[in-house]
């Protein structure tokens, strides 16, 4: 394992550098990686972020957006960029799956591997980790970082704050988690000192839908809505063809499972969505509630404990069948 020592002494020449997150990026994944990407550039590094897939066009706004190389789109380019990297920073995943075919190019290169992530049971494949399961966002964690290991707070500017920050607001939920403690929120004062505008960030991420994405959420609040009370569980499933007929763009069905879990009583919430290649499936839960062990027990997936993701290849109708069969399982914690 590199050492902190060894890695602030790599640090200390411009290097080349890149910054990957897992696939299908979120706030928390764009947020780190392009505000760590900001932190870096400041030093005179060559540093490109790369993203396996395309990310909701709402996190366009952040600085350095225009220079993220998507694997997807560019392959070639990425796989030369991957190749000439001195150090790879890993954000936001603990294991080279998330990242797709990028992950193979990864796992051969011979550049150094920084993990910075807040996921539960990381492979090894990294050579240096900053792990901790506790923190809200792995944006959190780039954030002590700089700061704590690096010892560079006079390099967290107005771009680097914002990204940090919106990473922040998106993975704790607009601070409502139970791991948005006070420490998350003195770190978030630190972004807001440093330049983050706030309320910009929140307008920016939350108030930026087009009129289809509204019309697609009334549709699966008036008919896409079941609610197992005798479970204390609420599913929401919808079809290709729901998707298809509301033009639904990568990131337009972030955040609607949320809809379901803030139903008096339910401790349990699914948004169980048809796509081309297989059905996948977002579990939301309150309390002792595992959603992560849910998924990786019966849905190829993971996560977090309250918030966790899986997929499955059977059909849509199949899905929302195995996942109510599961829930006498869980019955003594749903309903206590």
């Amino acid at each position: 394992m590199l050492s902190i020592a060894s890695l602030i002494e790599l640090l200390a020449q411009p290097q080349k550098i890149v910054i990957t997150t897992h696939h299908k990026p979120d706030g928390d994944a764009i947020g780190s990686s392009l505000g760590l990407y900001n932190y870096l550039i400041q030093q005179g590094h060559h540093v490109t972020v790369i993203t396996p897939t395309d990310y909701p066009t709402y996190f366009n706004w952040m600085p350095g957006n225009d220079g993220v190389v998507i694997y997807t789109e560019h392959p070639e380019e990425c796989a030369a960029l991957v190749s000439e990297a001195k150090i790879i920073f890993c954000l936001d995943f603990n294991a080279l799956g998330r990242i797709n075919e990028l992950g193979e190019l990864v796992g051969k290169s011979a550049a150094y591997k920084v993990m910075i992530d807040h996921h539960l049971e990381p492979e090894d494949f990294d050579d240096y980790r900053y792990w901790n399961i506790g923190a809200c966002a792995t944006a959190q964690l780039v954030y002590t970082f700089i700061v704590e290991e690096l010892k560079h707070k006079e390099l967290v500017n107005k771009d680097v704050a914002s990204c940090l920050y919106a990473g922040i607001l998106t993975d704790s939920a607009s601070f409502h988690l139970p791991n948005t403690t006070s420490a998350v929120h003195r770190i978030t004062a630190d972004l807001i000192d440093a330049g983050a505008v706030n309320w910009r960030i929140y307008d920016l991420v939350y108030n930026n839908s087009p009129e289809n994405r509204l019309r697609f959420l009334g549709l699966c609040l008036s008919e896409r809505l079941e609610v197992l009370y005798e479970f204390n569980t609420a599913i929401f499933h919808v079809t290709k063809q729901d998707l298809e007929k509301y033009d639904i763009q990568t990131g337009d069905t972030e955040g609607i499972v949320n809809y379901a879990l803030s139903i008096a009583g339910i401790k349990l919430a699914a948004f169980i969505i048809e796509r081309k290649d297989k059905v996948k499936l977002s579990l939301r839960s309150k309390g002792d509630i595992p959603a992560n062990a849910i998924c990786r027990k019966y849905f190829n997936g993971g996560g977090h404990f309250n918030a966790a993701g899986g997929h499955s290849e059977d059909s849509l109708e199949n899905v929302i069948n195995q996942f109510k069969q599961i829930l006498p399982e869980y019955k003594k914690l749903l309903i206590k």
